[in-house]
């Protein structure tokens, strides 16, 4: 099926009340293994590349490429966003290899330097049919920068999407990023109390810290996009470890790397099962750029 853009597919479970889910690849067995479990839950996906992983590959077009080649020849819809993207060449340069949406993260800039710097970003974008996500309140614990307990403001937030016509905005409501256990306390009031506020499609970072009733009842509360990364990275490390300790004899890169792109895939397939199902009424579609 033809690669869809990431407005499409969270504006679509926005209104039909179950969760967008966006996974984080990095190597293109995460990028084989997330669209294998798509295909076997038979359910829409986010490839999303993160600036993170930008900076590891040293560059953006080579995973990006062949990202969008394998969503291009996937059997379900895949959609391909650019995460946590401080640098606004990045962002331009994503735009111009075809990424469908863009998050670009100015959370750690005070509120005006943050509505400036996204509005310009969004007017861009918007040019091009790109879908923008930002942040508002930040998520703790990604690169030790962000308070674990800071909130997002429902009237602050409204204010802001006003302000700069994103299409979609991360909050912060208790979770933090890079966990790797999963007892994170999602603050489902303000969940609440957010999605009645703010008019676009609201998204949950640091997921991977949250059980799987937490994810579901935070979609039944009105998060819609739902990003996943480490959980993922989780998944593969140990499946990585257990075929090397139960085969110490093996060199053949493809024997261990294969079994963690199996682990991720039985793990994004089941995921996909909690989270893309109906939860809630939801707004109807905000008319922004898909």
């Amino acid at each position: 099926m033809p690669l869809i853009g990431t407005g499409r597919t969270v504006t679509t479970a926005a209104s039909a009340g179950h969760g967008a889910v966006a996974f984080n690849v990095i190597q293109l067995e995460h990028v084989e293994a997330v669209i294998a479990g798509a295909e076997a839950a038979r359910a829409p996906v986010i490839v999303q590349i993160s600036e993170n992983a930008v900076r590891y590959h040293g560059a953006l077009a080579p995973l990006a490429r062949a990202v969008l080649s394998a969503a291009e020849n996937a059997r379900f819809p895949v959609s391909v966003h650019l995460d946590h993207a401080t640098s606004v060449p990045l962002v331009r340069e994503a735009v111009a290899l075809g990424f469908s949406s863009v998050m670009f993260d100015a959370s750690t800039l005070d509120y005006a330097d943050n509505v400036k710097a996204t509005a310009e970003i969004v007017e861009f974008c918007h040019r091009s049919g790109v879908w923008v996500e930002a942040e508002l309140g930040e998520v703790g614990g990604k690169d030790g920068v962000h308070a674990a307990g800071a909130r997002t403001d429902p009237a602050e937030a409204a204010a802001y999407v006003d302000a700069t016509g994103v299409d979609a905005l991360a909050v912060a409501v208790g979770t933090s990023h890079a966990m790797l256990t999963r007892d994170a306390e999602l603050d489902f009031a303000l969940i609440g109390a957010l999605h009645g506020a703010v008019p676009v499609p609201l998204v949950l970072h640091g997921s991977s810290g949250v059980s799987d009733a937490g994810l579901a009842e935070a979609v039944a509360r009105g998060m819609t996009k739902i990003n996943i990364a480490t959980h993922l990275n989780k998944a593969f490390t140990e499946a990585v470890r257990d075929h090397l300790a139960a085969h110490p004899a093996v060199v053949d890169t493809r024997a261990y790397l294969g079994a963690g792109r199996d682990a991720v895939t039985a793990e994004v397939t089941r995921l996909l099962g909690i989270l893309h199902t109906p939860a809630a009424p939801r707004p109807a579609d905000s008319g922004r750029p898909l």
